[in-house]
């Protein structure tokens, strides 16, 4: 409104107000008063409330005379104040009329509608179910102006170009925000530099992907020339640098996360002297790229290499392939146009991982070493994994693979030390002790003759889950190859060696020993059955030979093997179908890959065990304690019935005749098995068909056992007789087992047996963490001292590798950024230490006089 028309306005209303008659308002607001003072009054009711807010109620004979008083004094009742504390109850005709009233008053001046109502913003609640439907419901309320803005952002009109201002934009760039609009001018300046971004023209109406090698000129695509980026000297001869000219090289497609670019290789000529200069594989290097072949057409960015090594270790399962085909996507989609060769990658990748892995060996990394198991181990365990075979027609390459021998054992060490251990023993092949009567450890007098060529892999970890060796099997899991990888890792000097079959496993070995006394050292290892393995076996065997009843083994389970598989195992979805090289190579670098990640995590992994231990520990005394109490019984007491039941393990007596005894035999037999099978049903076999067929054989074996079950308790007294649901689902003593001149049952002294041996596992397993802490702790402060060693060296005459003065510079700076991680990692253990350890004996005074640049030693924790 302009200011001569809010004049107008202003004097308009002057003039109505002056020729208003005031007597009119005088009688105006008579009439009012008089209708008023006529109308009838709302009925008003008081009610008295507590000063809690309830209703005081009146009784009725005080009602009465109240109501006889007031009817005395009709003349002139008294007017009483409310209290403050009472509540006001208006008629319900009253209401209707304040309601009008209100919704009246809520009304605009000029009569319009009333506005609605402004929703209540939605209150977040405790509850999870409340609390995604109020997200769904925001994210439906604002799906409209989303849509909106969606489809405005790829409007083309009315965009100015952001770095001169002057022109209009007919090019919008993904990469270079905060300003993406160029003219054609600022586009060709821009992107002559940074040739990888992700452009978009405008000149169609619509945003159109472009690729690098395109140009806008008068509102038109035409092609042009884009250089790879590389450094360029700024000098290749003793002329002025005036006389250097660029020029294209030759065509090189550049693999980037965005897929594919074709660009040319910059060349530098001399227009005096006629010298020149091309980009080499060094320059390549330089850039971060790295090249397809020594005579390069293709180069991959490293990121590339990276980000594919992160998805597969996120994704074991993730192919080559796969991976391939996304950045295919990404090319076409930023309007580009080729292919990635997927062999070309996957070579690339694993010279790559070489490199890097010959230059962490010139830092002198272990990769297979657990540094809180070194020097001396405390358990290996030992198993097969059938899930990671390889089809002899897939990729029938001969090349050698590029890490043999690192991890994977190679193939012609493990035949040779087979075959020396079949001749000395005079071994007969599928006659011999070098299998068993198990599916998996049944051997074969030959490689498969089926489809497959490797059956699998020979695992061996530590109790830490550390990766440590492995091998090719060929002849299902032969007592021989758990008898390479014992005799490859004696140099630990491992406590125990685990196995699920590690009763079978040790009488093989005692009867090698005999013929090869070579392996005489390896007795010294203590025979170790996993806790879940013997768990399927009677009680005689699992007291006998599992780790929860063996002195010094703490808490080891004995399945780390099958831990570490939950990530290995999906690796054999791609392995399977790939060349010998190719998967010898892949496996190693994942397993390379997983220890770094348990290295990283060893001081925190260590520091929650000790404290799960601790807890562990303070609540099983508790129960031991209670246990003595309620038996009425003393600690001698519960040290013989230990004894006995050792004792009973190791001899049992039976009752039973011969026919029943050789019948209960067979019950145990039966019963191990389909325990056995039940259990390993998806560990053993990767496809249905194999699944089936293990629970026809399950279903079979249960129908000979509920025959033998019949017929055995039709041969023995009831109070013998077995249940064949409770043989299969509980753990019982078998009736034959059962001593029958004690007092007190064998059920309750093995439970004293249980949880006194539970009671001293849980002290064993505080002092091997601390042991364990204290090994990490100093072998990161060797590392430590080992890093400024190779710092403060100037060459490397004990390498194959000739390093230049620059390459030693070079790696003087990787020792320096490996040291620096090494230092984070010692004040991160330093942390978790000394949080769990507070109140141990000595612990605190290590660290405090510990200094932090190189840290100290802790002191024997043991």
């Amino acid at each position: 409104m302009s200011d001569s028309e809010l004049e107008d306005l202003l004097q308009s209303s002057d003039d109505l107000v002056h020729k208003l008659d005031l007597q009119e308002v005088d009688d105006l607001l008579g009439e009012l008063q008089k209708e008023q003072a006529t109308a009838p009054l709302p009925k008003v009711k008081w009610k008295k409330r507590d000063s809690d807010g309830n209703v005081i109620r009146v009784p009725h004979s005080r009602r009465s005379q109240s109501n006889q008083a007031s009817c005395s004094q009709k003349t002139n009742p008294p007017v009483d104040v409310p209290d403050t504390c009472s509540e006001v109850v208006f008629a319900p005709e009253a209401i209707e009329g304040f309601l009008q009233d209100l919704q009246l008053s809520l009304c605009d001046a000029t009569g319009d509608e009333m506005e609605a109502p402004t929703p209540r913003p939605l209150v977040a609640s405790s509850n999870w179910s409340t609390r995604k439907t109020i997200f769904s419901e925001s994210w439906r309320a604002a799906r409209p102006q989303l849509v909106n803005t969606a489809v405005a952002r790829e409007n083309v009109e009315a965009h100015m170009c952001q770095q001169c201002s002057s022109n209009s934009a007919v090019v919008r760039c993904r990469d270079c925000r905060p300003r993406p609009f160029f003219c054609a001018e600022c586009d060709v300046s821009m992107h002559t530099r940074h040739p990888l971004h992700n452009r978009d023209g405008s000149t169609s109406g619509f945003f159109q992907p472009l690729p690098p090698t395109t140009y806008v000129l008068n509102r038109a695509l035409f092609p042009c020339v884009r250089y790879v980026p590389v450094e360029i000297p700024e000098k290749i001869c003793g002329c002025p640098t005036d006389s250097l000219r660029i020029k294209p090289g030759k065509s090189v497609a550049v693999i980037t996360m965005n897929g594919r670019h074709e660009l040319s290789m910059p060349e530098l000529a001399c227009s005096a002297c006629k010298a020149t200069w091309t980009a080499g594989v060094e320059e390549v290097l330089r850039c971060d790229y790295w090249p397809a072949t020594l005579h390069f057409a293709t180069i991959y960015e490293t990121d590339v290499f990276f980000s594919f090594e992160e998805l597969k270790m996120a994704a074991p399962g993730l192919s080559c392939q796969a991976f391939l085909k996304m950045l295919d996507q990404r090319t076409v989609r930023f309007g580009r146009t080729g292919k990635i060769s997927g062999d070309s990658f996957l070579k690339s990748f694993f010279e790559w991982e070489a490199v890097r892995y010959e230059v962490d060996s010139l830092c002198k990394e272990e990769p297979f070493t657990c540094r809180a198991c070194s020097p001396d181990m405390l358990a290996v365990s030992v198993d097969g994994n059938r899930k990671h075979y390889r089809f002899k027609n897939a990729a029938r390459s001969e090349e050698q693979a590029i890490f043999n021998d690192v991890f994977i054992a190679k193939d012609e060490d493990v035949t040779r030390f087979v075959n020396h251990v079949h001749s000395t023993t005079k071994h007969v092949s599928r006659r011999g002790v070098c299998g068993g009567e198990w599916s998996a450890a049944r051997e074969t007098s030959q490689k498969s003759a089926s489809k497959l060529d490797e059956e699998g892999l020979e695992l061996a970890v530590c109790r830490h889950g550390v990766l440590l060796c492995a091998l090719n099997m060929y002849r299902g899991e032969i007592f021989a190859y758990p008898l390479f990888l014992q005799e490859k890792l004696a140099s630990s000097r491992p406590t125990f060696f685990c196995m699920d079959v590690a009763c079978k496993y040790w009488p093989y070995l005692q009867k090698i020993i005999r013929s090869c006394p070579e392996f005489q050292h390896l007795l010294e290892m203590k025979p170790f059955l996993s806790v879940f393995h013997a768990k399927a076996h009677d009680f005689k065997c699992e007291i006998k030979w599992s780790g929860a009843f063996l002195e010094g083994a703490g808490l080891t389970l004995g399945e780390e093997v099958e831990q570490v598989n939950a990530f290995v195992s999906r690796i054999a979805v791609t392995t399977k179908h790939m060349s010998k090289a190719g998967r010898n190579d892949m496996l190693t670098l994942m397993a390379m890959r997983w220890n770094e990640q348990k290295m990283k995590n060893l001081a925190t992994y260590l520091s929650r065990r000790y404290l799960k231990t601790t807890k562990a520990l303070d609540m099983k005394t508790m129960e031991v304690e209670s246990m003595k109490a309620e038996l009425a019984a003393t600690d001698g007491q519960f040290e013989d019935w230990v004894r006995d039941v050792k004792d009973w393990a190791e001899t049992t007596t039976s009752s039973t005749t011969d026919a029943a005894a050789s019948l209960a035999r067979k019950i145990e037999t039966l019963v191990v098995s389909v325990k056995r099978r039940s259990q390993r049903l998806y560990k053993d076999q990767d496809s249905n068909k194999g699944r089936a067929r293990t629970r026809r054989k399950i279903r079979e074996e249960k129908g000979i056992l509920t025959a033998a079950v019949q017929q055995y308790n039709g041969m023995v007294p009831s109070t013998e007789t077995l249940c064949f649901e409770t043989i299969l689902s509980e753990e019982t003593a078998w009736p034959w087992q059962l001593p029958g001149n004690d007092s007190v049952d064998l059920r309750t002294k093995r439970r004293v047996f249980d949880g006194v041996m539970a009671e001293r596992r849980l002290r064993e397993e505080k002092k091997i963490l601390l042991l364990e802490m204290n090994r990490h702790w100093r072998s990161l402060t060797v590392r430590g001292d080992s890093l400024k060693e190779l710092i403060s060296r100037t060459t490397m005459q004990d390498s194959q590798w000739a390093l230049t003065v620059e390459g030693m510079k070079g790696l003087q700076s990787i020792a320096k950024q490996k040291l620096h991680r090494v230092r984070e990692t010692m004040a991160l253990a330093r942390q978790c230490y000394v949080k769990v350890l507070t109140g141990a004996e000595n612990v605190l005074q290590i660290f405090s006089d510990s200094d932090s640049d190189s840290g100290s030693d802790l002191e024997d924790l043991e």
